[in-house]
């Protein structure tokens, strides 16, 4: 049975396991052997990432051809209109490449969000509004890319959920095994 970890990885943790410069790495928060991250987060952005002990699973949860829906949590500065919104729906041309249609919508603070260390910079005079973005592909720091061009710059960025999986009552710096079934290689990942 393939090995599968779900860790909310803080901020400022690298998604690898060493590191010469010796910052935070995964090998300090999963003490698991032959494990290996499936999908990367910036060093700079929080929430569930999953590993996973199994090649074929973790080319399966990250290739972007299987469409995993990512779900993020994103506090953005200013606040949204629903034309910025609508453009982040239809997709972004970020110049490299345009992204897919996407889920963007307005919501409230979640109550339950712990606070960042080191806290996001607050400003009296510049109001921030949070997102949750859905998205079926994962480039490099896509998010913030996004809501950068449709001017509302990412201050957070946490991701919430990968497909099934859910970040759902796990603290900062925490982690879970979930049991993952056969059909999680070959169709749709599922959790026991």
């Amino acid at each position: 049975m393939s090995r599968l970890i779900l860790l909310n990885k803080p901020y400022g943790v690298l998604c690898q396991f060493t590191d010469e410069a010796g910052r935070a790495t995964l090998k300090d928060y999963v003490p698991v052997p032959g494990v290996y991250a499936a999908g990367r987060l910036d060093t700079d952005s929080e929430g569930l990432l999953l590993l996973t002990d199994d090649g074929v699973l973790q080319h399966r949860i990250a290739d972007p051809r299987h469409k995993l829906p990512k779900t993020y949590l994103v506090q953005v500065e200013g606040e949204p209109d629903e034309a910025a919104l609508a453009a982040l729906r239809r997709g972004v041309d970020l110049g490299d490449f345009v992204t897919r249609p996407c889920e963007a919508r307005r919501v409230a603070e979640p109550d339950w969000l712990w606070p960042r260390d080191p806290p996001v910079r607050y400003r009296k005079t510049v109001p921030t509004r949070w997102l949750e973005i859905v998205l079926r592909e994962g480039k490099n720091r896509q998010v913030r890319r996004m809501t950068a061009k449709v001017g509302f710059p990412t201050l957070r960025l946490l991701r919430l959920a990968v497909g099934p999986w859910r970040l759902d009552g796990l603290p900062p710096g925490q982690w879970r095994e979930e049991a993952v079934s056969p059909h999680a290689i070959r169709g749709a990942p599922r959790t026991r």
